[in-house]
């Protein structure tokens, strides 16, 4: 019988040791490699909100990023401010495109004031506001970056997903359909916020109407597509009363 027991604590004391061991080399391992996610994660959000604004290396059919070590000097050279919106305050945040926006999210739901990111842009003489933004998918989370022009005119976007069904909902991030966003109005033809649906049996197949306020849904991804149509109107209409103060 004490072998037996002897044998249970040894095997016990065993598990435990490797339990703090393996558990050290992953805490380990995770600190070491911070700096380099941590760096990964800023310029992935510098090429989003520059692809949204027109700078990326697109070819005729794919969607092509700036590459990593362009990312920082073109984000410097095209975004002129990025901009934090709080309620009616607007103040000026070089960091602001590190913000997190689940974060602020979950911070509003608690009944905080959410900060906004916006960052303005300028390519060939023409000013773009790019707003990030964020929703829930089919499985999972859906986000993206919209640039849009003082009228709340879309002049690009790039979506992206976590989790999305590949060849149904993953396609959110192709070009085809986030190509059909450009041009199209935020705002109804009186001026109110109407957002962009995503609407299954469009009678505009060729994506020709940019102020119906719609896009072709993408076959066999209902959910995900409702998920981009209540994101967006849903993150974008917390900038209208920035957009006014444009006029």
């Amino acid at each position: 019988m004490s072998n037996k027991t002897e044998s249970n604590v040894y095997t016990i004391l065993f598990a435990v040791a490797m339990v703090v061991v393996v558990g050290g080399l992953l805490a380990f391992t995770a600190s070491a490699l911070r700096p380099k996610i941590d760096n990964n994660q800023r310029l992935e959000k510098q090429q989003n909100i520059l692809y949204a604004m027109g700078v990326n290396d697109n070819d005729e059919t794919s969607a092509v990023f700036v590459s990593t070590d362009k990312a920082p000097e073109l984000f410097n050279q095209y975004i002129t401010k990025q901009l934090v919106i709080e309620g009616d305050k607007v103040t000026e945040d070089e960091n602001a495109y590190l913000i997190d926006v689940k974060k602020e999210q979950a911070s509003a739901k608690a009944g905080k004031e959410r900060r906004l990111p916006l960052f303005v842009g300028n390519k060939d003489g023409q000013t773009y506001y790019i707003a990030p933004i964020r929703g829930k998918g089919l499985w999972d989370a859906i986000w993206g970056y919209v640039a849009m022009d003082k009228d709340m005119v879309v002049q690009g976007v790039y979506f992206d997903h976590k989790g999305e069904t590949a060849g149904l909902g993953a396609n959110i991030k192709q070009r085809y359909f986030m190509d059909d966003f450009i041009g199209e109005h935020l705002l109804s033809e009186n001026g109110d916020f109407a957002g962009i649906t995503v609407a299954k049996g469009n009678n505009d197949p060729k994506n020709e109407n940019k102020t119906d306020n719609k896009v072709d849904a993408i076959a066999g991804a209902t959910i995900t597509g409702d998920g981009v149509t209540a994101m967006l109107k849903s993150e974008l209409k917390k900038y209208v009363p920035y957009f006014k103060t444009l006029k």
